[in-house]
């Protein structure tokens, strides 16, 4: 039987798996799987997301959207390939996946009413796309008022959930009111008129903010939708927006439901023509070029036919096969992690991009369920494993804005949700020269030893085919970027020792995961569930350190919702302290925690309300990795 302990040594020699299988010749793999090596690369061209339009007219203070969230087919795969069937944000006939992306500007709000629409052409609810584990502690829509928000009790192994599906939008690294943060328990399905009786339509959060929402700003939010609301006023910096749905993130973010939030202007960002552009715009004609992309990588596997595939069973992880309930603790279809099989970005598979020999800002995210990367620029990208960097990163920012200054990496290291502001110089490439884009991180669990991507495939990223130059380059070299100061949090008042744990399964011999925790390492360290009273309750105002100790074997990405932090040192246990990295010096949401070790945060609690924090490794946070917390007044 292959355990978590052997698909981590498996996935560290080269194999890639998903569905417990490796691709075979015949150009798919068991099941009915798309083989990724019979996906031509570099055929298709980068698809740059257009920018969200507007809902507000002329002259109004606040910049209002109505945005839905739909169900459509997309040509991800290369042309010639089925188009996939994927669920995405838009608005005015413009979705995709990722979505339209919300431009932002510095002290200007802007107000989103977001709409469920996964909707038939009837007006009945669709299921989810994909399989739903109904045992996990969710959302839970059928279990009506009193049991919404729970994990359910079986006397036998249910099938996966099919009913009318919930959803909430976070906005991640926004610095938002407690109504308007996405919540997980602020969901609601879609204004459908099939809705089974008894079943609940909005999670249990989702009226009180809602109530405040109208309180404050005098809007009522509507059936099948809610009203969100972002003040702008922290530092310009790159956002995502994301699905966030009590225990079912991992699944309606592969599905599709994610896209950029670029914030612009204030003391904290750089005056025009410093740094490359222009960026989209809403309404530019067909054809423009860009020297500012939002670059999204996300890692998917599909089926022969062109649909998304993922796991229906814990088959896909280690071969268990049951028994489940009532006889185990093993959810029965969640997968402790996932890896796909091929690499998308901006929702195409392997595509290119033309450049010129210039410099180019690229904003980067990490937005895989599971899956580290370490980027890097490379000429051959079937080389032996690691690969001569042929071009450098200069990265310029993070999560929270800007870095205290421009970081010069041969890599570039991202975990799940977190961002990466960069500047790559083309300046003096021959044209024609074609320049890959690789991913050295492992397939599978992330750490030193795991070994690297399947070079044919997970691998390779996407390439730049350096062209001609159009005009003069003016930008600002990024070694002699003069980037605005980081300011200071404050001195620390109390420390937090906190805990990542993994629950093994007896019931999978040598030790299956059955669930991932995060609780409170104050002397003993302890457990909480998602339904645990809050321990963390810092007052307006207080400045704290936050230790997140880790007992598991994995690296966590720790994301704290509400708060711009800053990396304070890393420790192994028993060990000393280390510094940040290099391209860590400016403000954080979202941090590795690496196995064995201490990692330290320093941030300032400055609004009230009831927030998250969480492991961003989707597939964690769907199974207990993830705990509330309060800001007291």
């Amino acid at each position: 039987m292959i355990t978590r302990r052997n698909l981590l040594k498996a996935s560290a020699g080269g194999v890639l798996l998903l569905g417990g299988a490796a691709a075979s010749r015949s150009g798919e793999v068991p099941g009915g799987m798309l083989n990724p090596a019979s996906i031509d690369k570099y055929v298709t061209p980068l698809a740059v997301p257009p920018v969200m339009p507007a809902s507000s007219s002329a002259g109004e203070a606040v910049d209002r959207y109505v945005v839905g969230i739909r169900r459509f087919r997309q040509q991800i795969l290369p042309p010639g390939n089925p188009p996939t069937t994927v669920w995405g944000y838009g608005s005015k006939g413009i979705f995709g996946t990722p979505g339209p992306t919300l431009e932002a500007r510095f002290g200007r709000p802007v107000q989103v009413t977001w709409v469920n629409e996964l909707l038939d052409k009837n007006g009945d609810a669709l299921p989810h796309l994909l399989p739903v584990d109904p045992t996990l502690h969710w959302a839970n829509p059928g279990g009506g008022r009193a049991k919404r928000d729970s994990r359910p009790s079986f006397p036998t192994t249910p099938g996966s959930y099919r009913g009318p599906v919930p959803i909430v939008t976070h906005l991640h690294g926004g610095r938002s009111a407690e109504h308007s943060d996405g919540f997980p328990e602020a969901w609601y399905l879609p204004a459908a008129r099939d809705i089974p009786v008894g079943y609940a339509t909005k999670g249990s959060k989702y009226s009180d903010f809602a109530e405040m929402f109208t309180t404050q700003y005098g809007v009522s939010w509507r059936l099948g939708a809610a009203v969100f609301r972002y003040e702008n006023n922290q530092r310009a910096t790159t956002m995502w927006y994301h699905d966030h749905t009590l225990g079912i993130t991992r699944l309606n973010v592969y599905a599709g439901l994610a896209g950029f939030y670029l914030l612009r202007g204030g003391a904290d960002d750089l005056p025009a023509g410093v740094l490359p552009g222009p960026t989209p715009a809403f309404g530019d004609p067909q054809g423009t070029k860009y020297y500012e992309i939002p670059v999204v990588i996300q890692d998917r596997s599909f089926a022969a036919d062109g649909s998304l595939a993922y796991p229906d069973s814990r088959m896909a992880f280690d071969r268990f096969a049951g028994p489940y309930i009532p006889r185990s603790d093993v959810p029965p279809i969640w997968n402790p992690e996932f890896f796909g099989t091929a690499m998308m970005v901006n929702g195409r598979t392997w595509p290119v991009l033309t450049v010129e020999p210039r410099r180019f800002r690229l904003r980067f995210l990490n937005g895989c369920n599971s899956r580290f990367l370490t980027l890097k620029l490379v000429t051959n990208p079937h080389g032996k494993r690691p690969v001569p960097a042929a071009l450098p990163f200069w990265q310029i920012g993070s999560d929270g804005g800007f870095l205290t200054a421009p970081v010069e990496l041969d890599t570039l290291l991202l975990a799940p949700a977190e961002r990466a502001d960069v500047i790559v110089d083309f300046t003096g490439v021959r044209e024609g020269t074609p320049l890959y884009l690789i991913n050295e991180a492992p397939d599978g669990a992330f750490s030193s030893t795991a070994g690297y991507a399947d070079p044919a495939t997970t691998g390779q990223v996407m390439k730049f085919t350096v062209g001609r130059l159009t005009g003069q380059d003016t930008t600002v070299p990024p070694d002699r970027l003069d980037l605005p100061p980081v300011r200071p949090i404050g001195t620390p008042t109390r420390t937090r020792k906190l805990a990542l744990i993994e629950r093994m399964s007896s019931a999978i011999p040598g030790g299956g995961s059955s669930a991932l925790f995060l609780g409170t390492a104050e002397g003993a360290v302890k457990a909480q569930m998602w339904s645990d009273p809050v321990t963390e309750n810092p007052r307006v105002g207080a400045v704290e350190t936050w230790e997140f100790h880790n007992f598991t074997t994995d690296a966590h990405p720790i994301h704290v919702h509400e708060v711009e932090f800053r990396v304070a040192d890393r420790q192994p246990f028993g060990g000393a302290p280390r510094p940040p990295e290099r391209w860590e010096t400016g403000s954080k949401d979202t941090v590795i925690a690496y196995p064995n070790e201490t990692t330290r945060i320093v941030a300032l609690f400055d609004r009230p309300g009831l927030f998250v924090w969480h492991c961003h490794l989707l597939e964690h946070e769907d199974n207990e990795m993830m705990r509330p917390y309060r800001i007291s007044p």
